[in-house]
């Protein structure tokens, strides 16, 4: 009968300390994160997918912290001249900060992908912004023109993080429409900062100096690691390992390929040849057409807010035409503002407006072109989208620098020089595309 009383009885409640011990025994342990991040925004999903739940990096900071990287190459052109003056340097010489510049945004676009899918996007866009201050602080201080260049080649490897991972960041948290969307608004805030860069450059010159703008691109870059470390979180989970072997293949596979080298490289030369005149546009004004310095700035901003309009040009006409007639029509236009500035140059007529006049025109053009290519080589093979990403961004960065320096050689006469690179460039890029063209059907394997 004990016994069986005893079976029938309940089991006994354990006391409220063994009860509250099992409970937090059960909990997830939640390590104290000095950020301010709420840990509800942290992420817990892959490497590269979309996190679940409200993780959202802001998206105004994602674009400054772009704008950062991209300013700091259009800001200091208005101050060439000075750099120049001050450092006991060479036109060519003082060029480099700019081509190097470049290059090394192109280099940096490569790795910080992969990088940032190892180790996160957020600890790879800290070291990229830490890099670009401690950079920024080393040019502004650089005792003589290779010093100077040093620090600008450091500064894009720091720079190139936020356009880097800035787009990445977005494509993790949305949605495709909503991702879409954002991009959508992120670009139009980054397009505006090459039109106001010289404005802000020229400025910064004429009241404080030009080594001024290295401390503005100093402060500017605590600021951005400031706010990503208070403001950014965590939106994709580190993989296991980097996988270089696939990274390879995939850049092999498109190197391979005729159609993608078409639009990557016609890309280049269409877009990103401009920066052979941008960077000689200084030198254009002040000495041989003999205008103040003051007024470079406006000068280039009136000619890339031509990148604008095309750009939203192309988004009108894009529903109505196909996109490689729109891309080769744009290019054309191009070559066509190209040959007049050529012409001028050659013809001892060249003047402000009919300088700017032609380079609007061809900005213009660069603008209706650069979708197609973009959209046209990322698509030769759907497989590899990211990987085709990182490389035009490489190859087209890698054709600015490349034209950059060519127009560099011909300080005697810069206009001409950058005149002749542009031309060459367009001609170049008209025949890219239509070699591209010939083999867009044809997708070879990564």
């Amino acid at each position: 009968m004990t016994i069986l009383a005893c079976a029938a009885m309940p089991p006994a409640r354990p006391s409220l300390r063994r009860r509250r011990h099992e409970h937090l025994a059960h909990q997830p342990r939640l390590h104290h994160h000095r950020s301010c991040i709420p840990r509800s925004r942290l992420t817990c999903g892959g490497a590269g997918q979309p996190a679940p739940g409200p993780v959202h990096a802001p998206i105004w900071l994602l674009a400054l912290i772009a704008l950062s990287g991209s300013m700091a190459m259009h800001v200091f052109v208005p101050a060439l001249p000075a750099a120049a003056r001050d450092l006991h340097a060479g036109v060519a010489s003082v060029q480099l900060t700019i081509s190097l510049y470049i290059l090394g945004m192109a280099i940096g676009q490569l790795f910080y992908g992969p990088l940032s899918d190892r180790f996160g996007r957020r600890p790879v866009l800290m070291g990229g912004l830490v890099l670009y201050t401690v950079a920024g602080l080393g040019a502004a201080f650089a005792p003589d023109v290779h010093s100077l260049v040093a620090a600008r080649l450091l500064q894009a490897f720091g720079g190139c993080a936020g356009l880097a991972l800035g787009r990445a960041m977005v494509r993790d948290t949305s949605a495709p429409q909503a991702a879409a969307q954002r991009l959508a608004l992120m670009n139009l805030m980054t397009t505006i900062g090459p039109g106001l860069a010289p404005l802000i450059g020229a400025a910064v010159v004429g009241i404080a100096g030009w080594r001024a703008i290295f401390a503005l691109f100093t402060v500017a870059g605590a600021a951005c690691i400031w706010l990503t470390w208070r403001l950014v979180p965590e939106t994709a989970r580190p993989s296991a390992q980097l996988h270089w072997g696939g990274l390879a293949r995939n850049y092999a596979g498109l190197l391979r390929s005729p159609a993608f080298l078409g639009y990557a490289v016609g890309g280049g030369c269409a877009v990103t040849s401009m920066y052979a005149f941008i960077a000689l546009a200084p030198f254009v004004f002040t000495e041989q057409l003999h205008r103040p310095a003051y007024e470079v700035g406006f000068y280039v901003a009136t000619m890339v807010s031509g990148i604008w309009l095309g750009s939203v040009a192309a988004s009108r006409l894009i529903p109505h035409m196909d996109i490689g007639r729109l891309m080769v029509r744009g290019n054309a236009l191009s070559v066509a503002g190209a040959f007049v500035l050529l012409a001028a140059a050659l013809s001892g007529h060249l003047s402000v407006a009919a300088t700017v006049g032609a380079m609007f025109v061809f900005t213009l053009g660069a603008g209706m072109a650069a979708p197609g290519a973009l959209a046209r080589a990322v698509s030769v093979n759907p497989k590899v989208i990211g990987s085709a990403s990182g490389l035009y961004g490489f190859i087209q960065m890698a054709v600015g620098a490349l034209c950059t320096t060519v127009a560099g050689l011909g300080h005697a006469n810069a206009a001409l020089s950058a005149a002749l690179v542009l031309a060459a460039a367009g001609v170049v890029a008209q025949l890219a595309f239509w070699t591209a063209a010939r083999y867009s059907g044809r997708i070879l394997p990564a």
